[in-house]
C-alpha cells in the first residue's frame, strides 16, 4: 500500500498505470469474495481505498484519468 506522498512523487503515466494495477487488485478482490475464496475480507476496504487515494491525487492534478488509462 502506498501513500499519497509516495502517490504524489510519481510521474502521469506512472500514476495512471498505478490507478489500472489497483483497479485490476480490486476486481479480482471482489470475484474472489463473491465466489467466497476471500478469506481476508479487509483486503477488499484497502484496495478500495488505494483506488481513491490515487484518484485524489489524479483530480489534484487537473489530469483525466479516463484519458490516460486509455491511451
Amino acid at each position: 500500500m502506498t501513500n499519497a506522498t509516495e502517490l504524489r512523487d510519481l510521474d502521469d503515466s506512472a500514476l495512471a498505470e498505478h490507478l489500472q494495477t489497483a483497479r485490476r487488485e480490486l476486481f479480482g478482490l471482489r470475484f474472489q469474495h463473491a465466489t467466497g475464496e476471500l478469506e481476508n475480507t479487509a483486503r477488499l476496504r484497502l484496495a478500495k481505498r488505494e483506488v481513491a487515494r490515487t484518484l485524489t491525487v489524479i483530480r489534484e492534478r487537473g489530469l483525466d484519468a479516463d484519458n490516460k488509462e486509455l491511451g
